[in-house]
């Protein structure tokens, strides 16, 4: 069977200490905060390899060189067609890469990296939906956001450079904004996305593969019962 014809896109930054996953300290220092964003990072790449589609792009940004695991995400990254990341404000960059990477002429499907738990036949199922109808798609996060975008193509991603991000309203906002382009959009399932130590914790405590067993590996101090 062929690959569901659609664009699995990631959205990523170089995990560097004192950059990445600043919310994690404490009780982490800024190098085990940043360890714990490349484990992420290298969990989702490797679902999206995974994952049944055609196209899978990266729209990157920060200096690998300077990021913890930079020799191992430079190898899966060479997976990927890697594009920069461009424009003023997270929005504007989002709506940009949907932009670019709808260049290769299929339906895309949008993650971050703060989701490692979910495996390729999650992403595989929602990108064969966003293929199959004429709906948005998107995936909502425990906290209000989101962590998955679907767009049958590149227009509407535009209103997300005008949607607040990284609130409890992100998620509602961004569905009126879609709406109001006149889509209608369906939702894909809920999940956690790390942001906090506790969100985490509980990743972690659900899910396998680098990022819960970077987490294992972090030093007692009381962060992780096990």
């Amino acid at each position: 069977m062929s690959p569901c014809p659609a664009t699995l896109l990631v959205i990523a930054k170089a995990p560097i200490a004192g950059f990445a996953k600043t919310r994690l300290t404490p009780p982490l220092t800024p190098q085990e905060a940043a360890r714990v964003a490349a484990a992420a990072l290298l969990d989702t790449l490797d679902s999206v390899l995974r994952s049944d589609v055609c196209h899978r792009v990266v729209a990157f940004t920060g200096d690998l060189a300077a990021a913890e695991c930079g020799h191992e995400l430079a190898a899966a990254l060479s997976e990927f067609e890697v594009i920069p990341q461009r424009g003023d404000g997270f929005g504007a960059r989002l709506a940009n890469a949907h932009a670019d990477a709808a260049r290769l002429g299929a339906p895309v499907l949008q993650i971050g990296m703060d989701t490692p738990q979910i495996g390729p036949d999650v992403l595989t199922a929602a990108a064969i939906e966003l293929v199959a109808g004429d709906a948005a798609l998107l995936g909502p996060a425990d906290d209000g956001g989101w962590w998955a975008l679907g767009l049958p193509s590149a227009q509407p991603a535009r209103v997300l450079a005008d949607v607040p991000m990284s609130t409890d309203r992100t998620g509602e906002l961004t569905r009126k904004a879609l709406q109001d382009c006149g889509y209608r959009v369906n939702a894909l399932p809920q999940f956690s996305d790390v942001d906090t130590f506790a969100d985490a914790v509980r990743v972690a405590a659900e899910s396998g593969g680098r990022f819960a067993e970077t987490f294992r590996r972090l030093p007692e101090r009381g962060l992780v019962s096990r």
